[in-house]
């Protein structure tokens, strides 16, 4: 598994340095070279998002020159902190090449990168870097701009209505082209499903059930009272429920925690987990009529304008300036949508609360953000032991084998 992420990512990183040369040869007899020279920028994003995911799980690694893959063989490891300063400076030279407009405004490539995804790379990079400054100055453009706005409801921005959503910076984009047979473009949303649902359509599919919801967090989310974001991010199990309640400050229940979703799908016991992730969760009831698999037609997004808001409060908070307004401003837009009480003044560990209840199940969110701020206890639950070691994975033995600048 790991092995196949190196290899698939590197693969994609050297094809986007391919389109790129291939670009610049054409550009020579182009009429407009303006337009190479944007989608140069928008492969340039592509490639930042893989080696940026690449780099959060190694840390030190070759970033290819060039299309040649015989090179790696002779680049040296770049640190985690110059692959992060590396990705600021290509987005630094990506934003002024891109539309100026939310990707869903896009009418040549709707969803498409634009000038907002690059920013939002660009606070990503900064953030593992701690530059906070940086951070707000990038999330500050965005919020500045006015082009992007909360979806009101948190419960359908994971599903059908979140597709090329106002909120939505980029996603991954797939479809069934609204037809009941033929070319269904769809990911493996089953990997993240529960086992032997009953759907509230009869013959759509279920899922793998390998993946998780701790009870640390669903706790965590009881314990604000949170609502809309927990129904959201977590399918309860009638096992999951009683394991909630055999702990006894958890032996009422809210009455709306229950095995069956508000969309009508039930989600039965399974041996593998006692919760789901819903935020990879599409109802039955909308799914295309003919289509059965689960999850299939839904979006997969990867950077949301809530994440932007709370990146640039956090970035307050450490210390940086902003012209976006203030971090209790920011956050209180997202716990407005979540159905919260604002509040009055904000720390960052407010701030880092916020981000584990409205990212939950997202790319990692909290993990990486304990990592970055040294909070590593909070790793350490339910049996599991986390320690500094385990914060990258070793590298796959088949790319040690290939490359020996990884065994040094």
């Amino acid at each position: 598994m790991y092995n196949s992420l190196f290899q698939n990512y590197y693969t994609n990183m050297l094809s986007a340095n391919s389109a790129m040369e291939q670009i610049a040869l054409y550009q020579a007899n182009m009429p407009n070279k303006a337009l190479g020279d944007q989608y140069i920028a928008e492969v340039k994003v592509l490639k930042s998002w893989w080696l940026f995911q690449l780099s959060r799980v190694w840390g030190d690694l070759p970033v290819p020159p060039s299309s040649d893959a015989s090179q790696l063989y002779v680049t040296p490891l770049s640190t985690k902190d110059e692959i992060m300063q590396m990705i600021s400076k290509w987005m630094d030279e990506a934003i002024p090449l891109l539309p100026d407009m939310r990707p869903n405004q896009r009418t040549d490539i709707p969803g498409g990168v634009t000038k907002y995804t690059a920013l939002a790379m660009k606070a990503l990079a900064n953030l593992e870097l701690k530059d906070y400054p940086a951070v707000a100055a990038a999330t500050g453009q965005i919020i500045n701009s006015n082009k992007f706005s909360l979806e009101p409801d948190f419960y359908e921005l994971f599903k059908i209505k979140g597709k090329l959503n106002n909120e939505i910076i980029w996603e991954m984009q797939y479809s069934d082209l609204g037809q009941a047979t033929g070319d269904n473009f769809s990911y493996l949303f089953a990997f993240f499903g529960p086992q032997g649902w009953t759907p509230a359509v009869a013959g759509a599919t279920d899922g793998w059930g390998f993946y998780e919801p701790s009870l640390k967090f669903i706790k965590f989310m009881l314990d604000r009272n949170e609502t809309v974001r927990l129904e959201t991010s977590v399918l309860f199990t009638d096992r999951g429920i009683t394991e909630l309640k055999s702990d006894p400050k958890y032996a009422i229940l809210p009455s709306w925690i229950s095995n069956t979703t508000r969309s009508g799908d039930v989600i039965n016991d399974y041996a593998r987990a006692l919760f789901a992730s819903g935020k990879h969760y599409l109802p039955s009831n909308q799914l295309t009529a003919g289509r059965t698999e689960y999850g299939t037609n839904k979006n997969f997004p990867m950077l949301r304008y809530a994440e932007i808001l709370l990146m640039y409060a956090e970035a307050l908070t450490q210390g940086a300036s902003g012209d976006a307004g203030t971090a209790v401003e920011a956050v209180n837009l997202v716990r407005e949508r979540a159905q919260l009480s604002t509040l009055s003044s904000v720390t960052t560990d407010q701030v880092m609360d916020e981000k584990f209840a409205e990212l939950s199940m997202e790319w990692g969110a909290r993990f990486y953000d304990m990592v970055r701020l040294n909070k590593l206890n909070e790793l350490s639950y339910e049996g599991r032991n986390f320690t500094a070691d385990k914060i990258f994975l070793p590298y796959p033995q088949n790319q040690i084998d290939l490359l020996p600048v990884l065994s040094k």
